[in-house]
C-alpha cells in the first residue's frame, strides 16, 4: 500500500534500484548517508526519503548537524521533494537543531524522547501547580 517504504542502502545499485522503484510510484528511504553529495544523489534517484547519521559522523569528529544544513540547502536550491529522516539521533540539541533547519522526520530513541520532558523549571512549575491545587482542597 502507500505506506510501504523500502529501506536502500547508498551504493551505486541502490541507486538504480531506487530510480526504478520510484518511477513505479514505489516509496524509498535511502540509508546510511554520511555525506550532502550522497544525499543529492540519491534525491536526483528519485528516493522518498534520505537518512542522513548525524551521530555517527559527530562519533568520527564531524559536526552530523552541519551535514543537515548542508542536505537543506541543496534540496531547496534544486527542489528536490526527497524528505530529509534525519538517523542516529543522539540528544534532545540534535532534534532542536533538525527541527530549526528544516528536516522533515527524524527517528529518536525513546530515552532521548524522555529527556525532552524533564526541564527543572517544567519540574518546578508542576510542582506549585500541585502546593496550589492543595489550597483549594
Amino acid at each position: 500500500g502507500d505506506n510501504i517504504v523500502i529501506k536502500i542502502v547508498m551504493t551505486p545499485e541502490g541507486m538504480k534500484a531506487v530510480k526504478q522503484l520510484s518511477e513505479n510510484g514505489i516509496k524509498t528511504n535511502v540509508t546510511v548517508i554520511f555525506s550532502p553529495l550522497q544525499a543529492l544523489i540519491a534525491a536526483k534517484a528519485g528516493a522518498t526519503y534520505v537518512s542522513p547519521f548525524v551521530g555517527r559522523l559527530d562519533d568520527i569528529s564531524h559536526r552530523g548537524m552541519d551535514s543537515i544544513a548542508d542536505i537543506r540547502d541543496i534540496f531547496d536550491n534544486y527542489g528536490f521533494d526527497t524528505k530529509i529522516l534525519v538517523a542516529s539521533v543522539r540528544s534532545p540539541i540534535h532534534m532542536l537543531e533538525s527541527s530549526l533547519m528544516g528536516a522533515d522526520v527524524a527517528t529518536v530513541p525513546p530515552a532521548t524522547l524522555m529527556q525532552i520532558f524533564k526541564h527543572p523549571l517544567t519540574d518546578k512549575g508542576i510542582a506549585q501547580f500541585v502546593e496550589d491545587a492543595k489550597a483549594f482542597a
